[in-house]
């Protein structure tokens, strides 16, 4: 009884030391590398495992290229993935762009990943130009008609300057630029909707891919719409702000004119006010005059008769002015 279980403890044991060994040695992925006629040693692998590189994304992409006939070790493919890189994907963009016949050395396919774009896409671009469509762009030409442009941009990928490269936003804001500043430049927008062509020549002519990822081989306008006349609705506008700006003036001179008026009506009152003032200082004056002797008795009769007669001729000529807007009865 203590012999199987001494037995079975070593069994344990063995098979854990087993699967520990076949943890850090690959030998399935070894025996598949010798299979596919690509040297990697086996402390090739274990050292992999020690710098936790999965060998597996190694060995496979080094069994892809060796079978392309590509000139990549196991160095390159574990420092690109050490760098973070996708060893795949670059491997995939080699072995693409071989068969395209384009030079793309694996420095410069690692440099691309690394940079955050897809290079395997790129390759892919190169051989397939990709169509880049435009949003909807609002240009207004001379006479004040706005046209609504849309546009698509075939472009092919530039390896050489996919790194430090501008990308598509930056084109489509280019050629958007470019329409703009072409329509408005015509004088009619018949102009344009006559020969649409002649944004494509004049905004590819502008070397718009300069600086960029990407190889601009044709600009066509897709589709253009008549929009507002905008050169009408800036003048309603003007004229609105004018009229706006002139009743502006307008209430305040009156508000002017009534505070003027205010101010006439406050100086009447106490002109009035002093007047009536000095009318009740006529009688006391008067008396005065006669206990001094300034005024006699004829001299206050004859003064009260010009006062009365003053007022007699004041009455009639009221009378006369109501009988001249009396109509004449027929």
């Amino acid at each position: 009884m203590d012999f199987l279980i001494g037995t079975g403890f070593f069994v344990l044991i063995g098979l854990i030391i087993a699967a520990v060994f076949l943890h850090f040695v690959p030998i399935g992925l070894w025996i598949s590398a010798l299979a596919a006629d690509v040297h990697v040693g086996i402390f090739t692998l274990i050292g992999m495992r020690m710098r936790r590189v999965p060998p597996a994304k190694i060995v496979m992409p080094l069994i892809k290229a060796n079978k392309a006939g590509l000139d990549v070790n196991v160095n390159q493919l574990e420092a690109h993935y050490l760098a973070g890189g996708n060893v795949d994907k670059v491997v995939d963009a080699l072995i693409a762009s071989q068969r395209a016949q384009i030079v793309l050395p694996f420095e410069r396919s690692a440099a691309i990943d690394l940079a955050g774009r897809d290079v395997l896409e790129a390759v892919q671009m190169s051989v397939n130009p990709k169509v880049i469509e435009t949003p909807v762009v609002s240009a207004v030409a001379k006479n004040g008609i706005e046209l609504k442009i849309k546009a698509r941009v075939t472009v092919r990928a530039n390896i050489d300057r996919l790194v430090g490269g501008a990308g598509e936003p930056t084109i489509i804001a280019r050629v958007g630029e470019g329409i703009v500043t072409t329509v408005g430049s015509s004088e009619m927008h018949t102009d344009v909707l006559e020969s649409p062509d002649d944004i494509s020549k004049t905004v590819l002519g502008k070397g718009l891919d300069a600086g960029t990822a990407f190889e601009i081989l044709s600009i066509d306008i897709a589709d253009v719409d008549v929009g507002r006349n905008i050169g009408a609705q800036l003048q309603t506008d003007q004229a609105e702000a004018d009229k706006r700006i002139a009743q502006a003036k307008a209430e305040e001179r009156r508000a002017m004119a009534v505070a003027k008026e205010q101010e006439m009506k406050a100086y009447t009152q106490e002109m009035e006010a002093k007047v009536v003032e000095a009318q009740a200082e006529v009688p006391h004056a008067m008396a005065e005059a006669f206990k001094k002797g300034n005024l006699g008795v004829m001299d206050y009769y004859n003064m009260m008769n010009v006062q009365s007669d003053t007022e007699m001729r004041k009455a009639v000529s009221e009378v006369g002015k109501s009988r001249k807007h009396i109509p004449a009865q027929k």
